[in-house]
């Protein structure tokens, strides 16, 4: 009894947001290598034995890995609409870091400055404008409603990474943030075929509300200069490969 006590005690929501992002940006890393980079090598792509209906390779794995990360910036999303001292200006940020991403990631993708689909800060921009028409129109129910399907009709269009699963996705975070275990359960069915990206939801869960170590004026930019930057750094990665 005394055992079960003291392990009920143990604090398991030890990460900060910090650590939730640097997570999230290495899990990045690890799936845009593999994606970009390593499909190219027969010996990441070639299977090293099968399970099930899969062919299981260090790419198949990477992939797998790499999944988890845009759940855990979604996330973050949240949080940060939660917690931002200014709306505007965290919707400008994602806004303005979104089209500088656009080049590497046509660059990263087809080699071309035109890819017919674009990079997920848009998704999450769309889905942090749909956490402030869930606060704006709280109220007016048809102007809610208005607003959430015009976002999910711009997510379409857009062909942003995730799509209108990844728009869902974030707005459901924020609905179902009282209840982590229905979270996680619904989060999941979501995600689809990328359903291993719910192993997020174990980090999410070691959250412990504050900021953590990244802190400062110019320190919460990191993640949207390294967005770009890695881009840009696999696309010459690749072109070197070709040479």
């Amino acid at each position: 009894m005394k055992d079960m006590q003291e392990l009920r005690q143990i604090n398991w929501r030890w990460l900060s947001g910090s650590g939730l992002k640097l997570l999230a940006m290495a899990l990045m890393i690890i799936d845009h290598t593999a994606g970009f980079y390593l499909r190219a090598f027969p010996a990441f792509v070639e299977p090293m034995f099968t399970l099930g209906h899969h062919g299981i390779s260090w790419y198949f794995i990477c992939r797998c890995i790499g999944r988890i990360g845009f759940p855990i910036f979604a996330f973050l999303i949240v949080e940060g609409f939660l917690h931002t001292h200014d709306r505007k200006k965290y919707g400008l940020n994602l806004l303005i870091f979104a089209l500088v991403s656009e080049v590497p990631w046509n660059l990263v993708h087809s080699g071309t400055w035109h890819h017919p689909t674009q990079n997920v800060l848009f998704t999450l921009l769309l889905g942090y404008l749909g956490l402030c028409a869930l606060e704006y129109y709280a109220e007016d129910k048809l102007r809610l409603a208005l607003a959430l399907i015009g976002l999910l009709v711009v997510s379409v269009v857009l062909h942003a990474d995730y799509g209108c699963n990844g728009y869902a996705f974030i707005l459901f975070l924020y609905a179902l943030r009282q209840n982590r275990l229905v979270q996680a359960v619904i989060g999941c069915g979501i995600l689809g075929s990328r359903w291993m990206g719910g192993l997020a939801f174990i980090p999410i869960n070691m959250y412990n509300g504050q900021r953590g170590f990244i802190q400062g004026r110019w320190a919460k930019y990191i993640f949207y200069v390294f967005y770009p930057a890695h881009l840009l750094i696999l696309y010459f990665m690749q072109e070197a490969l070709m040479r």
